[in-house]
């Protein structure tokens, strides 16, 4: 099993409705009902999916009164964003380096 704190993050990711569930968190904190609203699963199902978020640090569990609402935290995603940065710089080199070729090839094509 994977222990690493990137590893984690990218297996808690890699459900959609988790994704769902930050992508809904980004917008602020939110109760397990409002969470589980627009996925037709049992809250069971969706306190599971919140488990799996917690247990990687992305989500965090408040306490308003009897309400434990959730909210993002963003250190896990700003760690993920930032390995995936050195992939993009690399990519982006080498398709520079390829629209470059494939430039001077379309040159040497006209003559």
């Amino acid at each position: 099993m994977a222990t690493d704190a990137l590893s984690v993050t990218l297996s808690a990711l890699a459900d959609p409705t988790r994704r769902a569930i930050i992508a809904r968190l980004s917008n602020g904190e939110a109760t397990v009902s409002e969470l589980a609203a627009p996925f037709e699963m049992s809250f069971p199902a969706v306190s599971k999916h919140l488990k799996v978020l917690e247990r990687a640090g992305l989500v965090e569990q408040g306490r308003e009164a009897q309400f434990r609402p959730r909210k993002l935290r963003p250190d896990p995603l700003r760690d993920l964003a930032a390995w995936l940065e050195d992939y993009r710089r690399y990519w982006d080199d080498h398709l520079d380096n390829l629209d470059a070729y494939l430039a001077e090839i379309q040159k040497g094509d006209a003559k």
